[in-house]
């Protein structure tokens, strides 16, 4: 079996989820199904108003995300428990199925996630 490397770029993704004034979401995907996704939250962007409706509008965010803060903050709560977690630049992290995030501040969230073949968006 050949092995062979694959690159992907955001400016050019496979997926666009376009959140008008508040986010966007660039989605790549390999050959293998596995995601990479660039997402940026503008000030002010909540999971209820900007990208609950854009999924069918389930109870809370159905995806489980696994990822890396490059800039600002964003705020993730459990909707089972109602613990809410603070996730800033530098953070490295896992998010479970169940939650919605806002952004948190003036200032924008940029975040890269990733997804396994299972995952996909």
């Amino acid at each position: 079996m050949a092995s062979a490397i694959e690159v992907r770029r955001f400016e050019r993704p496979d997926e666009l989820l376009d959140m008008k004034d508040h986010s966007r979401i660039s989605i790549v995907k390999l050959t293998d199904g596995t995601a990479g996704m660039h997402a940026v939250f503008e000030p002010g962007w909540t999971w209820e108003a900007d990208e609950k409706p854009l999924l069918g509008s389930p109870d809370s965010c159905p995806m489980r995300h696994t990822g890396y803060c490059i800039s600002g903050r964003l705020v993730v709560r459990m909707m089972d428990t109602g613990t809410e977690t603070h996730i800033s630049t530098g953070d490295f992290f896992e998010i479970p199925p169940g939650h919605d995030a806002n952004v948190e501040g003036h200032d924008r969230a940029e975040l890269i996630l990733f997804a396994p073949p299972e995952h996909q968006h």
